[in-house]
């Protein structure tokens, strides 16, 4: 469960600011854009590239780069104080920081549209990657698990009160 403001080293403004300026972005996607907002079918490609990049920053290895001056990756608590802190809960919040990279694949792909497809797709097609990778792992784990049980006596096999 999120921590509440008072529970943090951070003021309201200090959200405020954040949440400005992502307006501030938006209002520039907005002003140098000549066409209008990507289809209705582009949505899913863009929502999946979005958890992508989200997860990559956030959560990854990769991303340590650009959480190192907010985040003690230690203990994945945010450093310092107001804003400094803030942008620390941003960069480790997936949900978070997807507004942010919906806002920059959209607006890539309404102001390059060629280049926002393309990296849209690659960042779509990492993410399908991602679930596939999940999957398989999941069903190779259940296989291994259903092949110790059935090697083992049947003594061996947990029961239905175990399972509870």
């Amino acid at each position: 469960m999120a921590e509440s403001i008072d529970e943090t080293p951070t003021h309201p403004l200090d959200y405020a600011a954040i949440n400005a300026a992502w307006l501030a972005r938006l209002a520039g996607v907005l002003a140098c854009s000549r066409t209008d907002a990507p289809a209705a079918a582009e949505l899913p490609v863009l929502g999946l590239a979005s958890l992508s990049l989200c997860k990559a920053l956030a959560k990854e290895k990769v991303g340590s780069w650009a959480r190192a001056p907010l985040v003690d990756e230690s203990d994945g608590r945010p450093k310092g104080s107001r804003l400094q802190y803030a942008v620390g809960e941003l960069v480790t919040c997936t949900r978070c920081l997807g507004t942010w990279s919906s806002l920059g694949l959209v607006g890539l792909r309404v102001i390059r549209p060629r280049e926002g497809r393309i990296v849209a797709s690659v960042l779509a097609t990492a993410g399908i990657n991602d679930w596939l990778q999940a999957m398989f792992s999941a069903a190779t784990s259940k296989a291994n698990v259903e092949k110790k049980l059935s090697d083992a006596p049947l003594e061996e096999w947990p029961s239905v009160a175990d399972a509870r």
